[in-house]
């Protein structure tokens, strides 16, 4: 089942044309990475399919529905998760507080969150830290958790919605290369058991010819290639502008 179909998707910024006719589609429970080197246009058609950028030609399309015009907030409440670069908690809040403050806003009751509602949704919240590894450290403040733990933590946040579409920039940025290995696998067992689609770029590129399903390449605003890892790893163009001539091992 196709969870996210975009078409044709284009940007220009003044004279420069950052995403050209991009396509593209992710299915649920499959890892889909966007790759390309700096300026690629990654960060751009990313943005497109969150809301937070208006393409001046082409579709985003999320379970048959166009997401134009469409704001961030509203997309994240149709069930599109999203985890950034750098991580996105507050630290003064413990850990369940953080996936506690995620859940109201699923539920509308973020309002009441200073008063009453730091009883709410607590079972909830422990299940989701469970999902992730991070029960056990529920009642520590995010401040004072290694960088690894704080993506965990930013993961079970995006679950809170229950999404059907997840969005990961860079999720292993700033992680250890044993770190990187177990978010991915996690992230790959959720997909899968859940039948997320996920959508991810990542410029560790043992990361993404390990845990991709399929991978997408854009060069200069462009899709170059795509396919399964093996497929794009042999790719004549993609060693050309992206992953080297002698990038056998990548």
């Amino acid at each position: 089942m196709t969870v996210l179909a975009v078409k044709s998707l284009s940007k220009s910024f003044g004279g420069v044309r950052a995403v050209r006719d991009v396509s593209f589609t992710v299915a649920a429970g499959e890892l889909l990475a966007m790759i390309g080197p700096n300026g690629a246009g990654k960060t751009t058609c990313f943005n497109m399919v969150n809301g937070q950028i208006a393409p001046d030609a082409g579709s985003v399309e999320f379970e048959g529905r166009s997401l134009a015009r469409l704001a961030p907030r509203q997309i994240w409440r149709l069930g599109v998760g999203r985890t950034f670069q750098i991580t996105a908690t507050f630290g003064s809040m413990t850990v369940r507080e953080n996936v506690q403050m995620a859940l109201l806003s699923h539920h509308r009751r973020l309002f009441s969150f200073f008063s009453l509602s730091k009883d709410q949704f607590v079972k909830d919240a422990e299940a989701l830290l469970d999902r992730v590894g991070m029960r056990d450290q529920a009642g520590r403040a995010c401040s004072l958790l290694a960088y690894g733990d704080l993506k965990r933590v930013e993961l079970a946040v995006a679950l809170a919605n229950r999404p059907r579409l997840l969005l990961m920039d860079e999720p292993t940025a700033g992680m250890a290369p044993e770190e990187r290995d177990e978010l991915m696998r996690l992230a790959a067992e959720l997909a899968r058991d859940s039948r997320i689609a996920v959508l991810f770029t990542e410029h560790d590129m043992d990361v993404v010819f390990t845990h991709a399903d399929r991978i997408i390449v854009l060069a200069e605003g462009e899709l170059i290639a795509e396919g399964a890892p093996a497929e794009v790893r042999a790719n004549a163009r993609v060693r050309e502008v992206y992953l080297g001539a002698g990038a056998g091992h990548a």
